[in-house]
């Protein structure tokens, strides 16, 4: 199925061929640095499945994106329920996550303005976060560029005191 479109992105459901790209990229230690680890292929498909379960379910989530002009799987972008301990959970994030050979080209910034319009349109969801390691930059400035507010930061609970990616910063709608 497909969710939305926008300019060069489409947001559907996951099939068969995305599971080997989709590993590449949760096993890339670029792709991955402000992540714990990288994902062995067993935790990435275990992840893709549980992806599409969601989006069959709710009817969003964390979408698929294919390049239009390729036909080509190049990540995923879309809504997680986030439910770690923290004064802002649960809450609806929006994420992405892109492999590298699409970086630098705008591709987060479109396909999260895409989900961020499809929630808008399709879903009830009135409130949504992102957050992400202080450390990433990067993912930082997507979300400035889609215009959510920095509203605090926090230590994540998933990771140890004195890991790098432990302080997080938060964004909002």
């Amino acid at each position: 199925m497909i969710y939305f479109e926008t300019d060069r992105l489409i947001a559907r459901d996951y099939v068969a061929s995305d599971y080997v790209p989709f590993s590449e990229m949760n096993g890339d230690k670029v792709v991955m640095k402000y992540f714990p680890s990288t994902l062995s292929k067993e935790e990435s498909n275990a992840f893709l499945e549980r992806n599409q379960q969601e989006l069959t379910a709710l009817g969003y989530g964390l979408f698929a994106i294919e390049e239009k002009s390729t036909g080509e799987f190049i990540g995923f972008t879309g809504f997680h329920e986030a439910t770690f301990e923290a004064a802002f959970t649960p809450c609806i994030e929006i994420g992405w996550r892109l492999k590298k050979s699409v970086w630098n080209q705008g591709y987060a910034t479109e396909a999260a303005l895409g989900a961020l319009d499809f929630a808008k349109q399709k879903t009830t969801i009135d409130e949504i976060y992102s957050f992400t390691a202080v450390l990433n930059k990067p993912s930082e400035q997507v979300m400035k560029k889609i215009h959510f507010t920095k509203v605090a930061t926090f230590m994540h609970p998933a990771l140890a005191d004195g890991h790098p990616l432990k302080p997080h910063i938060l964004y909002k709608a």
